[in-house]
C-alpha cells in the first residue's frame, strides 16, 4: 500500500514508519520541519513531504501530499498546546478534508479509551471527538483507542518509572486505585501495521485495543517495584489530592513537564477498560498471545539499560515551542543580539574533541559547575518547563531534533558542529554553538558560542542576571571540555 504518515517524528510514528517499511508498504512522510527526519536510519527510504495538519482550511500542500495515497495515518495530537482542544478538532477536520479531496481509501488513527462512567477529561475528550471526526467524514476510518502504552520511551512508562523509582513511599490520589487495561507499544504498532490491509474493506469503526492484565495504577507501580527490583512501594491514598496537584507533583518528580503532565493524569481519574476486543475479528491475536505488563516492563527496562531506545516521546517537539533556526544575520532579529564566545587550544586530535562534544548532556553531564545546571534545572521544572531530566536516548551519538535535557538538537555536522536549541523557560530565545577543527600543529581548536535573542525588558534583565556566571558556567564548559579530550 501506498501509506502517508503523520507524527513520524513522534514517539509511535517513528516506530511505525520502518514497521511499515518492513512490510513492503511505500511510505511518505508529513512533517512541519523535514530536518528532523534528515538523521532517523529510514530516511532514504521514504519520501518526506513538508506540511502542517493545524494550517489553513483546504491547504493545497495538504491535499497534494495526501495525492496518490491509499492509507492515511493520523497520529498527531496538541496535547500541552494552549486550548488544545480547538487545535485537535481544527487539524482533524483539515485532515478529513484533505483526505476526501486527494482520494484516499483509509484513515487509521490513534486515539484513546472512552470513559465507561463520569465526564471524560479534556484529553480524552479531545481524543475522542477526533475519531468521530474521522468516523464521520466520507473516507472509512479505523480508529483505535489504547489506555496506557508501555515502552521504552514512552510518557506514561516514564512516568511510571520515575514515580515507581523516585518515591519508596508515595502519597496518592484516589485514582490509583482505578483499573487500567495498559497495552505494549509492540502490540499497538502490530495493530496499526496491520490496519493498512484490514479486510474486507471498507471498515469504519472504532476499536478497544489493550493487553492481557487489568490493573489498578497501584498494582502497575508495585509490579514495576518487583521486576526493577526494587523493594515494595508504600502506597497512603488521599483523597484530597486533586489531579491538578497531582499533575505538579508528577511534572517535579517525573522528566514529563507539567503542560503534558496534566492532561495524562487528568485522564487517570477514568477508569480505561477494553469494551471489546472486536479487532481479534479482523486481525487475530498472535499464538502466543498479547504481550503482558510484565513482560512489556521487562523489555522497555532491557532496551533502556542496553541504550537501544528507538524513539522517546521527549524527542517530539513541545507544543508551541518557537522552531526558527539560528539566524545566521543577527540583525535579523531586529534588535540585540547578547553572544557569550570562547575557544580553547586543545592538544588531542579533532576526532577526539568531537567525541566529547557529541556526547555531552545526559548522565554524561555538561563539564562544568554541575550544582548550577542541576538549579537551572530545577527551577525551570517550578516553571512548568522540561527541565534536566529528559536525558538523552544514546550515550555517544545524537541526531537532529533529538532532545538533550532542556535542549534539542537543532543541527549536526559530524566532526564538526553541535548547534543546540534551548527549550528551557527563557524570556527570549537561545542557542547553544560547540565547534571542533583542525589546527595546523596536529591539534584542535574547541569553539563555543552562546546566543540569546531577549524577548522585551525582561529577556534583557534575565541576560545581565546571569551574565556574572557564564565565567563559571560556559567558561568551565569550554575548559573541562578540552581537558577531557586530551585525556
Amino acid at each position: 500500500m501506498r501509506c502517508l504518515v503523520t507524527g513520524a517524528t513522534g514517539y509511535v510514528g517513528g516506530r511505525l514508519v520502518p514497521r511499515l517499511l518492513a512490510a513492503g508498504h511505500e511510505v511518505r512522510c508529513l512533517t512541519r520541519d523535514p530536518r528532523r527526519l534528515r538523521d532517523v536510519p529510514w530516511a532514504r527510504d521514504v519520501e518526506i513531504t513538508e506540511g502542517d495538519v493545524a494550517g489553513d482550511a483546504g491547504d493545497a500542500r495538504l491535499v497534494e501530499a495526501l495525492r496518490g495515497i491509499e492509507v492515511a495515518y493520523y497520529l498527531v495530537h496538541a496535547l500541552g498546546r494552549d486550548a488544545f482542544e480547538e487545535v485537535d478538532r481544527r487539524s482533524a477536520l483539515n485532515f478529513a478534508v484533505a483526505c476526501e479531496a486527494a482520494g484516499v481509501e483509509r484513515i487509521v488513527y490513534l486515539g484513546g479509551p472512552v470513559p465507561s462512567s463520569g465526564r471524560a477529561s479534556a484529553h480524552l475528550r479531545s481524543r475522542g471527538e477526533v475519531g468521530d471526526i474521522f468516523l464521520r467524514c466520507a473516507v472509512p476510518a479505523v480508529v483505535l483507542r489504547a489506555a496506557v502504552i508501555i515502552g521504552s520511551g514512552s510518557a506514561s512508562f516514564e512516568m511510571l518509572r520515575y514515580l515507581t523509582e523516585r518515591l519508596p513511599v508515595m502519597v496518592t490520589p484516589a485514582w490509583v486505585r482505578n483499573r487500567i487495561q495498559p497495552i505494549a507499544v509492540r502490540d499497538v504498532l502490530r495493530y496499526l501495521v496491520a490496519a493498512a490491509t484490514i479486510f474486507p474493506p471498507p471498515v469504519n469503526r472504532a476499536f478497544d485495543i489493550g493487553g492481557p492484565d487489568v490493573l489498578s495504577y497501584a498494582e502497575l507501580m508495585q509490579r514495576y517495584a518487583r521486576i526493577a527490583g526494587l523493594p515494595r512501594r508504600i502506597l497512603v491514598p488521599v483523597r484530597a489530592l486533586t489531579p491538578w496537584l497531582s499533575s505538579q507533583w508528577v511534572g517535579l518528580v517525573t522528566p514529563v513537564p507539567n503542560r503534558i503532565a496534566r492532561p495524562l493524569v487528568g485522564s487517570l481519574i477514568h477508569e480505561a477498560v477494553c469494551h471489546e476486543h472486536d479487532i481479534a475479528e479482523y486481525v487475530p491475536d498472535p499464538h502466543d498471545g498479547l504481550t503482558g505488563f510484565d513482560a512489556a516492563v521487562t523489555l522497555a527496562l532491557r532496551r533502556v539499560r542496553d541504550a537501544e531506545v528507538e524513539t522517546r516521546w521527549a524527542d517530539a517537539a513541545l507544543p508551541g515551542a518557537p522552531s526558527d533556526p539560528l539566524p545566521t544575520d543577527p540583525s535579523w532579529s531586529g534588535g540585540t543580539v547578547y553572544r557569550d564566545e570562547r575557544a580553547r587550544d586543545v592538544s588531542a586530535p579533532p576526532d577526539r574533541l568531537w567525541r566529547v562534544i557529541e556526547a555531552i548532556g545526559g548522565e554524561n553531564g555538561w563539564h562544568s559547575f554541575p550544582l548550577a545546571w542541576s538549579v537551572r534545572g530545577w527551577l525551570d521544572r517550578l516553571a512548568g518547563g522540561v527541565g534536566l531530566s529528559r536525558g538523552r536516548r544514546h550515550p555517544q551519538r545524537l541526531y537532529v531534533g533529538e532532545a538533550l535535557d532542556f535542549w534539542r538538537v537543532e543541527e549536526i555536522v559530524p566532526g564538526s558542529l553541535l548547534r543546540l536549541r534551548a527549550e528551557m523557560r527563557l524570556p527570549g530565545r537561545a542557542w547553544l554553538e560547540m565547534r571542533a577543527r583542525a589546527d595546523e600543529r596536529g591539534g584542535a581548536v574547541y569553539e563555543q558560542r552562546a546566543v540569546f535573542l531577549p524577548h522585551g525588558l525582561a529577556g534583557h534583565a534575565y541576560w545581565w542576571a546571569v551574565a556574572p556566571f557564564h565565567a563559571f558556567v560556559f567558561g568551565g564548559m569550554a575548559r573541562n571540555i578540552a581537558r577531557s579530550a586530551q585525556r
